[in-house]
């Protein structure tokens, strides 16, 4: 029997929001929306990229700020204030250092040889390689989670 072949994902959010979703175990995508979460299942890696500090300023961070595995297919709504329901999807968040985008520029396959690498992000939620997501791990100091 094959092993499964799990998917390497990058999200995009700002450091504020990611570290939320460390804290309580959990990520969003696209301002809560849902369906893209439905592409992520279970032993997937995930790692953030967040372009800037605190969402919408300007203060940059331009850096891989978390990364961990999909725990499994549940896709759900979270409870914020003013009513705001956003959809959430559970990850083992691996303790991790923050990483600066800049010096992976040239050895990640969708920002190698790109003067406008940022418009990779411009989603919200990319699909990458496994060598990216092993670069993105090594530069975070995080080891590859056992899935």
């Amino acid at each position: 029997m094959a092993a499964v072949e799990h998917a390497n994902w990058v999200a995009v959010a700002s450091a504020e929001h990611v570290a939320i979703g460390r804290a309580q175990g959990f990520m969003q995508v696209g301002h809560g929306k849902g369906a893209p979460l439905k592409r992520l299942h279970a032993g997937d890696r995930i790692a953030y990229y967040s372009p800037v500090r605190v969402f919408g300023t300007k203060d940059a961070c331009q850096a891989f700020t978390a990364i961990g595995t999909v725990r499994d297919e549940r896709v759900y709504q979270g409870q914020m204030a003013n009513g705001f329901e956003p959809w959430r999807k559970d990850v083992a968040w691996l303790d991790a250092h923050e990483a600066p985008i800049r010096p992976l520029l040239d050895a990640l396959s969708f920002t190698q040889g790109k003067a406008n690498w940022g418009y990779a992000f411009r989603f919200g939620l990319l699909k990458v390689t496994a060598d990216d997501m092993d670069n993105i791990a090594k530069a975070m100091r995080a080891a590859r989670a056992a899935v």
